[in-house]
């Protein structure tokens, strides 16, 4: 009796993961709800939430909110769901928890083309910017793939290391060229990671990111096959080196939108697609909703903090973000189970 009474309670979890999943969805979604209209009425000049509510305010505070707050707080919305998804899809392709473009070089490949227009072509449009530093994101997740397949043992610390290194070397590199060629203090306002200037007209292009965005939501489910190995991949009829070129591309595109539009932003797509892993699981396709929603809210959380630790000052949100997303990502190093591998 004993054991079928044990046998028949067994099942109870299961019955009651999905609705507190769906609760702790809700609960993401209002706190993102809250976050974004909270980072519309943040800031020097005095935008009154009840006064826009009530139609009573003027012209200025309303000319502030559709030209400055309205774009930046949709710019943090779609670069933190951008690189956090970009993250996501690096973890399937590298299978290694704890890579992101900004510990496998892609961020400083992306800078090096960045320097590489200002130095040829420093009147180049906006887009051809983004394209460039896209390309140069692109050669860079090629060589750490290719780096990466020659390295002897697999072991789990090792691959991001391995990446960061990578970037060392590049980003020293650049930083050597622009000193040659007196272009620090442009490639720092570049790449400083601060949402301060962003405004309409200057933010448009992260719509870019959000649509590779949604292209690694339509392909979640191959993402998810390739992070099973390349041989069961190819066991199961899939295209291995198409749907690797796939996310390269995604990588690519959505680092340097960002990179051209805010700069770097470090740790984002390391973090949250491992804590969004520990909770709901490795599935691409169950996940990928949740780390979007998570990446977005946490880049709007450290801006709010970003904009508030000094009022009227702002701090760069890359400060906020590197040290909190450093102190998770040893937390992450140093789990037992990390350990363990």
């Amino acid at each position: 009796m004993t054991t079928v009474a044990a046998t028949a309670a067994t099942p109870a979890p299961a019955r009651t993961a999905q609705p507190a999943r769906t609760g702790a969805g809700v609960a993401v979604g209002v706190a993102l709800v809250v976050l974004a209209a909270t980072s519309l009425f943040i800031g020097v000049s005095d935008v009154s939430p009840w006064t826009v509510l009530t139609g009573g305010a003027d012209e200025r505070a309303l000319f502030v909110l559709a030209v400055s707050r309205v774009p930046r707080t949709l710019a943090l919305l779609l670069s933190g769901a951008s690189l956090a998804i970009s993250g996501l899809i690096m973890q399937m392709l590298v299978r290694n928890r704890f890579v992101e473009p900004g510990t496998t070089g892609v961020s400083e490949f992306a800078t090096l083309g960045m320097l590489v227009t200002l130095i040829w072509w420093p009147g180049m449009a906006l887009v051809g910017k983004m394209g460039v530093a896209a390309v140069f994101g692109l050669a860079g997740t090629w060589v750490f793939l290719r780096i990466i397949r020659a390295v002897p043992t697999r072991q789990l610390v090792l691959v991001p290391l391995v990446g960061i290194m990578l970037g060392g070397i590049v980003a020293a590199v650049t930083t050597f060229i622009a000193y040659r060629r007196d272009l620090l203090q442009s490639l720092g306002q570049w790449t400083q990671g601060s949402f301060a200037g962003v405004m309409a007209g200057r933010y448009e292009f992260l719509w870019v990111a959000g649509a590779m965005g949604v292209v690694g939501w339509v392909a979640a489910d191959r993402f998810s096959v390739i992070g099973l190995g390349e041989e069961f991949a190819t066991n199961l009829g899939l295209n291995y080196r198409r749907v690797v070129a796939a996310g390269m591309v995604v990588i690519a595109v959505s680092t340097a939108a960002v990179l051209v539009t805010a700069g770097v932003i470090p740790f984002l797509g390391l973090v949250v697609p491992n804590v969004v892993s520990l909770i709901i699981g490795d599935n691409v396709r169950r996940s990928i909703g949740w780390v979007a929603a998570l990446g977005a809210g946490f880049v709007v959380a450290c801006d709010i903090l970003a904009r508030t630790l000094r009022y009227p000052y702002e701090i760069p949100l890359s400060v906020i973000v590197g040290v909190v997303g450093a102190g998770l990502f040893l937390w992450l190093l140093l789990r037992r189970g990390s350990r363990a591998h």
